[in-house]
């Protein structure tokens, strides 16, 4: 797919705060571009394998190509969700790329949260919440990006 990622040099202070996980974006959303194109890929390779598997008992050299195509996607996918791990960076949502950062706000525990075609990290959420859950940063954090 797209071309190999050198090792991240971002260096990591954790927790995030709103400007931190807005710093790492760019990293981070190349990072999710990849691991959701992985995914659909693989989507596709396992109906595939479920198209040219004529029954569970013949192998038949198309089925094969398929299966090994899975096990190399799933594995790409496994390699970016450990990248987005090195970050500290928790995926929510391999198919609509949502990833959660773990941080503060106001001096408490939150997740701030991002999905792959937001422009930046403006939204958060509790520890003990998902998406549906989430509230848009408030102003002076947001103030705090620019």
């Amino acid at each position: 797919m797209k071309a190999k990622r050198q090792e991240p040099t971002l260096k990591v202070a954790l927790p995030y705060t709103a400007a931190r996980a807005n710093a790492a974006l760019p990293l981070v959303r190349r990072i999710v571009a990849d691991l959701v194109g992985y995914y659909r890929q693989w989507e596709d390779a396992v109906r595939q394998v479920d198209l040219t598997s004529h029954d569970n008992l013949i192998e038949n050299s198309e089925a094969v190509r398929w299966q090994r195509e899975t096990q190399r996607l799933a594995a790409e996918i496994d390699g970016c969700v450990r990248e987005l791990a090195e970050l500290g960076v928790e995926v929510r949502g391999i198919d609509v790329g949502l990833v959660d950062f773990p941080g503060t706000l106001d001096g408490r525990d939150v997740y701030f949260c991002w999905m792959l075609g937001e422009s930046a990290v403006t939204h958060w959420h509790e520890c003990d919440a998902g998406f549906s859950s989430r509230q848009p940063l408030p102003l002076d954090a947001l103030a705090r990006l620019g």
